[in-house]
């Protein structure tokens, strides 16, 4: 069974990480993300891996290479000149996946939902496709996916937040939505419902009228561990969540010059911190020099030079500030 990994997205909620390599590029103790992703597939003997690309296309190549330190096999389906959609990116792919059924996974996860279930589920309901969901305890924002009886349903809404006073409230019984892990197994007969040469998604190109036809999408529901880095203060929190034996993780070729103080922190490749400087809850990116008697909280911190020749700083990025050589996110 093959699978793709989608992988050509913007990233724009993760800039200024992403300003020289796309999301699924970005280092996350001590591996590319999309590493995770292949070696996730890798555990389930899924060797063979799409990836597609559209975004700074060359971090992905020089993240991933062939797939062998990984455990995968590696075919690349590049999307130009336009980005074209999740369900455009399986027909970018088609001539690759549309023999036998596979697996698509995004990106920018990372995981231990178990496959091998999903898959038993799939084929004894004979359904077209099985998306793995999971509870959305927090309300995150989320699309809301519907079931019944093990089945896909419809899409909602995204997750309205709730107070701790109306979830501990007995009385009303408030659901926990479902939202989807971007993790689902599809047979070849998809490819029935996906256009062709067009930028489309896959839930109003092929999940929406899949259902309106009455075909069978099944429903794994899973309370496995499941990390979704979409932002920067996400990313932040799962790498401390993540952690062990430590909460500050260094890239390769960092110096500290003298006596500092740091927690909390993840500090990328050849990063030089001053003597005296205080980090706390930060990341900082390759390259950058934190001066002497720097005091950062909350915050992620790249090279300001780097920004400076942005051609322009994305609508959904967070906003930051220059700091001398640094550009500073603050993170609150």
């Amino acid at each position: 069974m093959k699978a793709m990994i989608l992988a050509a997205g913007f990233g724009t909620r993760l800039f200024p990480l992403t300003i020289d390599r796309t999301k699924p590029a970005i280092p996350f103790l001590g591996k590319p993300l999309v590493g995770y992703v292949a070696e996730y597939l890798a555990r389930f003997g899924i060797n063979d891996v799409v990836v597609n690309l559209h975004h700074q296309p060359d971090s992905v190549r020089k993240a991933l290479g062939d797939g062998s330190d990984f455990g995968v096999n590696i075919t690349y389906t590049v999307e130009e000149p336009n980005i074209l959609g999740t369900a455009g990116a399986l027909d970018n792919a088609r001539a690759i996946l549309e023999k036998e059924r596979f697996v698509i996974v995004n990106g920018k996860i990372i995981t231990d939902i178990d496959i091998g279930q999903a898959l038993e589920t799939h084929i004894r309901t004979g359904a077209l496709a099985t998306m793995i969901l999971k509870p959305n305890v927090k309300r995150e924002k989320f699309t809301i996916v519907e079931t019944e009886d093990g089945r896909v349903t419809g899409f909602g809404d995204f997750a309205q937040p709730v107070s701790e006073a109306e979830l501990k409230d007995t009385e009303h019984d408030i659901e926990t939505p479902l939202m989807f892990t971007g993790i689902h197994i599809v047979e070849p007969r998809v490819f029935d419902y996906i256009p062709r040469g067009v930028y489309s998604d896959i839930v109003p190109s092929f999940y929406e009228p899949a259902l309106k036809n009455g075909e069978t999408i099944s429903a794994q529901v899973t309370d496995a561990e499941w990390y979704e880095l979409s932002t920067i203060p996400r990313y932040l929190d799962i790498s401390l969540a993540m952690m062990k034996g430590g909460n500050v993780h260094f890239g390769r070729n960092c110096v500290m010059q003298g006596a500092v103080r740091l927690k909390d922190s993840v500090i990328w490749d050849d990063v030089t911190i001053g003597e005296d400087s205080v980090l706390y809850r930060t990341i900082i990116a390759d390259g950058v020099t934190i001066p002497t008697g720097s005091q950062f909280e909350n915050a992620a911190i790249v090279r300001a030079e780097m920004v400076r020749n942005c051609s322009e700083i994305p609508e959904k990025a967070m906003r930051g500030y220059v700091q001398g050589e640094n550009y500073v996110v603050p993170l609150n």
